[in-house]
């Protein structure tokens, strides 16, 4: 059942098979105020996520990554457009740190 954590966060943890579990978190970032208090949230609701599960961060961040792909390549394909923003520089960062993928600079 989904969970809404709050107006912009939502999770919901789907079993896969006996001991897997995905873990989905959907959310809609801020694009100009709260945008510190949001990350932060994301932040803790990230980290209690167990490691063990699949993790699927969807949602609207207003997020431009750019085209420096040279810059974030395990993060970012090369099929990109604009200028990076202030939310794709903290969507790239966030990806980086955990180790997930911005799928849609991945195909034409």
């Amino acid at each position: 059942m989904p969970r809404p954590l709050s107006d912009r966060i939502m999770t919901m943890r789907l079993p896969l098979s006996k001991d897997n579990f995905a873990t989905i978190i959907s959310v809609y970032a801020p694009t100009m105020t709260n945008k510190e208090a949001f990350y932060n949230q994301l932040a803790s609701v990230l980290s209690g996520i167990p490691r063990t599960d699949e993790l699927l961060l969807i949602g609207d961040f207003g997020a431009r990554t750019g085209r420096d792909n040279d810059k974030w390549p395990l993060v970012m394909g090369k099929h990109v457009i604009g200028k990076c923003n202030s939310n794709g520089e903290r969507l790239l960062a966030l990806c980086s740190e955990i180790k997930l993928i911005v799928t849609n600079t991945m195909f034409k």
